[in-house]
């Protein structure tokens, strides 16, 4: 499908707002890392003159969707009618607040209900019965880069349970190692490990096995889901290796198939050590192509999922300064990054054939948003008016749902009741056994810095 591009030239105000907007709220990437309650507040004087440029566009973001409407595509329509609203209203019930930067959830699939977070320093928690455990469950903090803690896109990014873990106790982390390879920032590991055999909610550390690791040229972009697909098989969502721009190599990692950068990775951890390649991935004895790869042209996508009713795989894919995306990722599928951003040209080479390229299904502008935090498609019970609707959010604290009809999706605001009185930043979003959904935040406000985790449940 060929993408339809317009340029909207009234967006270079639009864009300077969105800039000034992100910077603004940069403040929550500092609280998000913070090992303590203490609050930091940096460069406030340039935060407060950003803000005082941009709050009548942040507080309505009413200029820029009305400056952009010639690009949008009739499968990104936005309704907004008090119908459609009071359809889409979920109330939050808190989980728990008592660990910061909750940015990972799992679930074992064993029938215990439990709940399983990872915090971004390098701890999985354990909510059961309600409770969240007083010991982490694995702390793999020892074995990470160090941490920065005023801001870090690394860390302890992804968790996922075997299929069988009921019977092998098999688990798996995504987490940010250092280096020794030169022009390199740091690695991405991809890591087995066992439940002890003695306590069903401490893991055995000394079990570790490493799967796959790959360099990373920068701190950001790192993407950093892991996700087992209906198949058996694990997939890994990376990023382009960060700096802004996809800069690195001749033609940047996105279009690149002779690295795991900017891709979902497709592997088989039952088979070969460390792991073996489904036989029906789409590069497969292909020259100059890593047979990981599933798909690729990617540039940070940060949250994937399972559709558990048709299994569509789900990306949000964060984007550079003016778009954000979703995506449905399909075998051997070219999503377009650096080429593109959204709908949109980025960085064309001369000859490129843009007739390939996968569009996203959705897309909304900055500073509508800021980075998205893709989600889920909601498949249950609890919450019927959700049902179908693919739920997922921006890190600025906005949320929507995605509704399709034939070939188009519809955005739609998702309404949140009995949310904290505070600044949300939306780090995550977790599924569990039963299908319902879970919103991982940071919360500043108040004097203090909190990791909050809400559980989406009925209004009435």
């Amino acid at each position: 499908m060929q993408r339809n591009i317009r340029v909207n030239k009234k967006y270079r105000l639009c864009q300077f707002i969105s800039l000034c907007h992100k910077f603004y709220y940069m403040k929550g990437w500092f609280y998000i890392f913070k090992e303590t309650n203490k609050i930091v507040r940096p460069m406030s004087f340039v935060r407060l003159a950003c803000f005082v440029l941009t709050a009548p566009f942040i507080l309505s973001s009413t200029a820029c969707d009305t400056a952009s409407k010639k690009g949008q595509q009739d499968s990104v329509n936005v309704e907004s009618d008090s119908a459609q609203a009071a359809a889409n209203t979920v109330r939050l019930q808190l989980v728990t607040d008592q660990f910061i930067s909750p940015v990972a959830m799992a679930t074992p699939h064993d029938g215990s209900d439990r709940l399983f977070f990872c915090q971004k320093e390098g701890k999985v928690w354990v909510v059961e019965n309600g409770k969240l455990l007083s010991k982490p469950f694995i702390d793999v903090s020892g074995e990470m880069v160090k941490i920065n803690e005023a801001y870090d896109e690394r860390g302890l990014l992804g968790i996922t349970f075997h299929p069988d873990y009921k019977s092998n106790g098999k688990f798996y982390l995504y987490y940010s190692v250092p280096s020794a390879v030169k022009g390199s920032n740091h690695k991405s590991r991809v890591a087995e490990f066992k439940v002890s055999a003695n306590d069903k909610n401490i893991a055995n550390k000394t079990s570790e096995r490493v799967i796959l690791e790959f360099e990373q040229p920068e701190s950001n972009h790192n993407g950093g889901d892991i996700i087992f697909g209906p198949d058996g098989y694990l997939y890994i969502a990376s990023g382009d290796g960060g700096g802004g721009g996809d800069k690195h190599g001749e033609n940047g990692n996105g279009q690149n198939l002779n690295t795991l950068l900017a891709k979902i990775l497709r592997i088989d951890v039952n088979s070969a050590k460390p792991y073996g390649i489904p036989k029906d991935n789409p590069f497969v004895g292909k020259t100059g192509a890593r047979p990981e790869i599933y798909a690729y042209g990617l540039r940070n996508p940060w949250r994937i999922s399972f559709d558990k009713l048709n299994h569509r795989l789900f990306a949000g894919d964060v984007g550079q300064n003016k778009y954000e995306e979703v995506d449905i990722i399909e075998k051997g599928g070219n999503y377009g990054w650096r080429i593109m951003e959204g709908f949109h040209d980025y960085n064309v080479p001369n000859g490129a054939d843009k007739s390939k390229l996968l569009p996203p299904i959705h897309e909304y502008e900055h500073p509508l948003g800021i980075s998205i935090t893709g989600g889920y498609v909601y498949r249950g019970k609890a919450i019927p008016a959700l049902q179908g609707k693919y739920v997922f959010g921006d890190y600025n604290g906005k949320t929507w749902v995605l509704t399709q009809n034939g070939n188009k999706w519809t955005r739609q605001d998702l309404v949140l009741q009995g949310k904290p009185d505070l600044n949300m930043a939306i780090l995550s979003w977790g599924q569990d056994e039963a299908g319902e959904l879970y919103m991982l935040l940071t919360t500043t406000g108040k004097g203090e810095t909190k990791g909050a985790i809400y559980k989406l449940v009925n209004p009435n």
